[in-house]
């Protein structure tokens, strides 16, 4: 039996020098925070088979302080994305639903913790999730693979994340401009890299 092909991932100073990746802007991406916007959203997310996924929680300072996140969901298709507010409790209960759909896969990295806080704060578990990481793995990438190394070993692109954006607050009911293209991005790249990973 051969041993396992192993693949390098290159690291951040290798990932600096590449040019961006291309990413969303705010035409391509839709925030929801209302039971009309979700419906409205739901329709046109139920027309595609993978959705990239993910989502943001407002972040902790103090050691042993607990989330009550998500705050945010997003869903992404590879024309656009969907950045769902979880402050109406019927915008709550229908990215709820959209979440327990095993029929679409939602792919995407690093889903564990997101996992835990949906099943806790939406009280549904999220079916047919895709963790792209393993993917990776099971193809001989041996360093963990998030985003950005995924972005640059299929695209040889530089996947740009904002840490302004990153540490904001996620739970504050008017996101910036900043927040949303952070958010829908993420989610978006995610639906990219299943794509260019050929897995239908």
């Amino acid at each position: 039996m051969q041993p396992r092909e192993l693949h390098p991932t290159p690291d951040k100073d290798q990932i600096a020098l590449l040019d961006p990746f291309e990413r969303l802007d705010l035409d391509r991406i839709a925030l929801v925070s209302t039971a009309a916007q979700a419906r409205e959203a739901c329709a046109e997310l139920a027309d595609h088979r993978v959705w990239g996924f993910d989502t943001e929680s407002k972040p902790t300072f103090f050691k042993d302080q607990v989330s009550d996140g998500p705050h945010i969901v997003q869903l992404a298709t590879l024309q656009r994305a969907w950045v769902f507010q979880l402050h109406d409790p019927a915008c709550l209960a229908q990215v709820a639903a959209l979440l327990a759909n095993g029929e679409h896969t939602k792919a995407g990295f690093g889903l564990g913790d997101d996992t835990r806080r949906i099943v806790s704060k939406l009280a549904v578990e999220p079916a047919g999730v895709l963790e792209l990481n393993t993917v990776f793995r099971a193809r001989g990438y041996r360093k963990d693979m998030g985003v950005k190394g995924a972005v640059a070993v299929l695209f040889n692109r530089r996947f740009i994340k904002s840490k302004k954006a990153a540490t904001s607050n996620w739970a504050n009911p008017r996101l910036s401009e900043a927040q949303l293209i952070y958010a829908a991005n993420d989610a978006w790249a995610a639906a990219r890299v299943h794509e260019a990973l050929g897995l239908g």
